[in-house]
């Protein structure tokens, strides 16, 4: 039986409020061995008091060894085996921004970058342009012109826009041209399929054209192109869980993810503070909130480990205003691992932690990677995080006789 059919069987609607508190790329490793992570080395009074009073686990967002991207890693945490539903990122940035995906569409998410006189990528996110200066970028593209397709290009935030190529006989199936490495110049997309070789060629045509707009920038002279993607259908957490489910989060790809999954998006937050606001002020109208805090992992794939303890400091100083609205359930996990020793996402455990009336505490009193290893919850596969926030919300009726 599909986890969902069981849950549509047995859910059970009550007052109860789960929050999920995300931090992306949580999980780290030490730079030398027998030294601590950066999660083991922020100092983390609040987390550590909720660790006492809860459950740890290590969660694997995919599978032993794969190292997830943040789609599937959310599709995982949300509930949704991430080896069934695959989403492209494409269609996560274009939903994130409220654009409207239409059957056979195919959109792509984009990367401003820097490349040198030789064609060859300098910086891969060009300099992490601000937003006020890439926005303006990203409209200039609108002046890409493809026979036979119409284009959309939206700004979407920092080096981050989407393109979306609508027409007929697109397919989705194109490969990123972002090499993900410097020195080296952007890949050509190509198709892995022939029904994507259509599509192949439009994306070729945008990228000739946008080299030419943008070859007077100082900084965003060119882009890449990843996750091309069609309109996914997933069924909703209403239909799911019973829960009626908002996500507050900075980011627009991970509202898209949360819009996709039938979350309402609430308000335009832009800062921690601002999120936990929002957070209080619509308390009493949903019983499900997502909480997304994307920095430790953007510190994480600039391999700058003190920087990433920081941001974990600074989510640990926003815990005393979500467990001031007492929730029945408080989550606090990642998505996937971003170690700052490796610059990117890894394979490893997701530290979790979770708290309820109705928890069985462990002995382990501090939130670290060594402290969930030995967690009471084990380890266990992201997908089932929501049956446990579930169970532990009363949320789940007995199965079977």
């Amino acid at each position: 039986m599909d986890i969902h059919d069981l849950t549509r069987e047995l859910k059970v609607k009550n007052d109860s409020k789960i929050v999920m508190l995300v931090a992306d790329g949580l999980g780290g490793l030490p730079t030398q061995a027998g030294g601590k992570t950066e999660l083991e080395t922020a100092w983390t009074p609040n987390l550590d008091a909720l660790a006492a009073r809860g459950v740890l686990g290590s969660a694997i967002p995919i599978a032993p060894g794969i190292s997830p991207g943040s789609g599937p890693g959310h599709l995982a945490l949300f509930g949704y085996d991430p080896l069934q539903y695959v989403i492209g990122r494409g269609a996560l940035e274009a939903t994130g921004i409220g654009f409207e995906l239409q059957d056979g569409d195919v959109a792509i998410r984009c990367n401003f970058c820097t490349i040198d006189e030789a064609g060859k990528i300098t910086d891969r996110r060009a300099g992490r342009i601000a937003s006020e200066e890439s926005g303006p970028l990203a409209i200039r593209l609108r002046q890409v012109k493809i026979p036979g397709i119409e284009v959309f290009v939206e700004p979407v935030k920092e080096h981050r826009f989407v393109v979306v190529f609508r027409g007929p006989g697109l397919g989705d199936r194109v490969k990123d041209t972002d090499p993900q490495a410097t020195g080296v110049p952007p890949l050509d997309p190509v198709a892995d399929d022939a029904a994507s070789q259509k599509t192949a060629e439009v994306a070729k045509a945008f990228l000739a054209q946008a080299r030419e707009i943008l070859a007077s920038h100082p900084k965003a002279n060119f882009h890449t192109m990843r996750g091309f993607a069609g309109k996914p259908k997933l069924p909703s957490y209403e239909e799911v869980y019973g829960l009626r489910a908002a996500a507050i989060a900075v980011y627009p790809m991970y509202k898209g993810l949360a819009r996709l999954v039938g979350m309402d998006i609430v308000g335009q937050a832009q800062t921690l503070s601002e999120q936990m606001d929002l957070l209080e002020q619509n308390w009493n109208d949903y019983d499900f909130f997502f909480l997304h805090f994307k920095y430790t992992d953007s510190r994480g794939e600039d391999g700058d480990f003190d920087a990433k303890v920081e941001k974990i400091e600074e989510l640990d100083a926003s815990v005393p205003r979500i467990t001031a609205l007492k929730p029945t359930v408080l989550i606090v996990t990642g998505d996937h691992s971003t170690p700052a020793y490796l610059k990117g996402h890894s394979w490893h455990p997701v530290p979790t932690l979770l708290v309820s009336d109705c928890c069985r505490p462990d002995a382990e009193a501090q939130f670290g990677e060594c402290n969930c290893v030995r967690g009471g919850l084990g380890q266990f596969e992201a997908k089932y995080l929501m049956t446990l926030a579930l169970a532990n919300a009363g949320r789940l009726g007995k199965y079977g006789a």
